[in-house]
Parts: C-alpha cells; structure tokens; sequence
C-alpha cells in the first residue's frame, strides 16, 4: 500500500528520539506565497500535563485547533498518545468542519512517535526521525545521518533544521525547540 501525503509547504518540523530526549525542533518561517511574513513563529507545543510534544505544518489556525483537540484525546484516554491519535485522525477525517483542516503533525511521547494526516493517517514511522513540511525530507535526511554521531537529541534536531534551512526556500534557521 503507497502512502500520499501532501507535503504542506512553507514550513519545516523535525521530530528526533535519541536515547532517553524526545525532541521536536522547527523553524520559524511564516510565508504567504513568495513573501515572508514572520521569521520567529512557535511552531511547536508541549503538553506540560501529558508529557508530549507536537510540531505542526500548515494553515496555522488549523494547526492549533488541531493542538487542542488532541489535549481534549489525551484528557480524555488519560495521555494514551496512540488512542488519542488514533481518536484525533478519525474525528479529522469525518468531521465535516474538521476535514477542512489543513495542516500535519509530528507528535511525541517518552515511548512513541507518530505522524497524524487529515486523511485519518495515524503513522508510526521506522526509525528515530520524522520530518514534515516543505523541507521535512531534507531535515529527515539530515538527521537520520546525524544519529549516528555524539550528538544528542537536540543538537541533531537542530543541525537538521539548519540544513533544510539551508536548501528550502520556505525554511529559515530560527529554531524553536520542546523537548521531553
């Protein structure tokens, strides 16, 4: 089975998990078509309560709708990430205000990684890493090299983001960070 998804543009989150540090690292860059419009927005959210972390590309309102609405499924399933997941995509796929959300997001706890789709996707990808947005492949690329180093955690999410920063138009080096 193939997998599409559409690789929202102008932004760039990388999610690294490296011995006992979970990291979502992004970039600051908020554009309209060609023209930047902010160079230092928080794309980025920690659960404080729940111990998890979340990095989110597209539509920045829909992005933050869609932060509260898995608070509201790990209150609910008492901070299971997988069942509040699997909750999430299936409200945002059926829901018909929901279903015109358009945004991705990298989500974290101490024990798993996922990428939540408006298409009802609940990934779990192989691996360490997970990059989403316009410049997430060369962020995943990077950092898939860099696990291989001395580095922690956050310094590969960080080296990761200055190379997708480096190639992608739409992703600049003003990095945000949370951390578990």
């Amino acid at each position: 089975m193939e997998i599409h998804i559409h690789l929202y543009p102008m932004t760039t989150i990388v999610l690294v998990r490296k011995k006992n540090d979970v990291v979502v690292a992004s970039d600051g860059q908020v554009s309209m078509g060609n023209t930047v419009i902010k160079s230092n927005a928080n794309k980025v959210r920690k659960i404080e309560k729940r111990n998890v972390i979340a990095g989110f590309a597209g539509s920045t309102a829909d992005a933050l709708t869609l932060f509260e609405r898995l608070e509201a499924k790990l209150e609910k399933h008492a901070g299971n990430l997988t069942r509040a997941a699997v909750e999430l995509a299936k409200d945002w796929r059926t829901d018909k205000y929901l279903r015109r959300l358009e945004a991705l997001m990298a989500i974290g706890d101490k024990e798993k990684s996922f990428i939540i789709s408006g298409t009802g996707d609940v990934l779990e990808p192989e691996g360490d890493v997970i990059g989403i947005g316009s410049g997430g492949n060369y962020a995943l690329a990077a950092a898939k090299v860099l696990m291989d180093t001395e580095l922690n955690a956050e310094e590969v999410a960080k080296k990761a983001i200055k190379v997708a920063a480096d190639i992608c138009v739409f992703t600049n080096d003003n990095i945000r960070i949370e951390k578990i």
